[in-house]
């Protein structure tokens, strides 16, 4: 039975807790070249890859740098994904998972800039046409916004996976008498499950694209 309504996304259940073994998962479902020809998942997935290389590549100054990224986008994509099916804790509702990801990805990009790059860090401070008395207010919001940077990212990807999950379990923990008012509430978890689908796949995206082009700037 469940405790509170925020017990479904604590990681620790036990002395001995497997709940953070769903992240390993999706290294088990990935798809092998096994054979000769690639199979359907393959062939999905080797498309999705060329369309997100092409689109990085306009924004992305590194070659070679976009492999990490879609590596990220993928990781991502697959825990989400699995947090879908029952009894499967979503690791990336949880703030360790997403910040583990946001905040090295972020300090690199900044201590890259700040020791290669410093003055053309120095001017992302200032915008070009600001006004010589907003200029310490702008070096003040630009300098809180770079480091809050981190935190939205995690904060974004948490959120968005916690809301339609605590809907569910709403719904879901409510025991229904009337047939009709049961066949509603399963068809409406139905569509919440096909909207789940396409935050778990949105929010991967968002969250790749954002950090691609926060490593623009540097």
């Amino acid at each position: 039975m469940m405790t509170n309504l925020f017990s479904t996304f604590d990681p620790c259940t036990g002395n001995f807790s497997l709940n953070w073994i769903s992240t390993t998962i999706m290294f088990l479902i990935v798809p092998h070249k096994y054979w000769l020809i690639s199979n359907k998942s393959m062939f999905i997935i080797n498309n999705v890859i060329i369309m997100l290389h092409k689109e990085m590549k306009l924004i992305m100054p590194y070659k070679g740098s976009t492999l990490m990224m879609m590596s990220m986008f993928l990781m991502i994509m697959y825990n989400n994904v699995m947090g879908l099916l029952p009894y499967i804790f979503t690791s990336s509702s949880h703030l360790t998972f997403s910040l583990a990801l946001a905040l090295p990805m972020w300090l690199s990009f900044m201590i890259y800039g700040w020791i290669n790059k410093t003055n053309m860090m120095f001017t992302h401070l200032v915008p070009s046409g600001t006004p010589g008395v907003l200029m310490p207010f702008m070096v003040l919001i630009e300098t809180i916004s770079n480091l809050i940077r981190p935190g939205s990212l995690a904060v974004r990807l948490t959120a968005n996976m916690i809301a339609g999950h605590l809907l569910m379990s709403l719904l879901g923990s409510n025991s229904i008498q009337s047939f009709t008012l049961m066949v509603l509430t399963m068809f409406i978890c139905m569509l919440l499950m096909m909207f789940e689908l396409a935050v778990a796949l949105i929010q991967s995206y968002v969250f790749m694209t954002l950090t691609t082009l926060y490593s623009s700037e540097v």
